[in-house]
């Protein structure tokens, strides 16, 4: 039987790579809009942070998402995005 490979993404905010499901996917939408993408399958540039509040405090400080996404990011991405780590 063949074994399935595990989807490894990095982390931007830390550099290491991961299974794809310990990450949360921050997209920005064709539209330009930025939003979570619990799915992990939505349109547009994605950037993938640990779900740990360490690792989101240190994406907030350094706005590294902003860079990433090359768009400013609201301020209830951030509290939504505490609530589900």
């Amino acid at each position: 039987m063949k074994v399935k490979k595990v989807p490894m993404r990095t982390c931007v905010v830390t550099k290491e790579k991961y299974p794809k499901k310990e990450l949360l996917r921050i997209v920005r939408t064709p539209e330009g809009t930025i939003e979570i993408d619990v799915t992990g399958k939505k349109n547009g540039h994605g950037a993938y942070i640990k779900k740990d509040l360490s690792v989101l405090e240190r994406a907030k400080k350094t706005k590294i998402l902003e860079r990433y996404l090359e768009a400013s990011i609201p301020e209830e991405i951030y509290d939504t995005l505490g609530k589900m780590m």
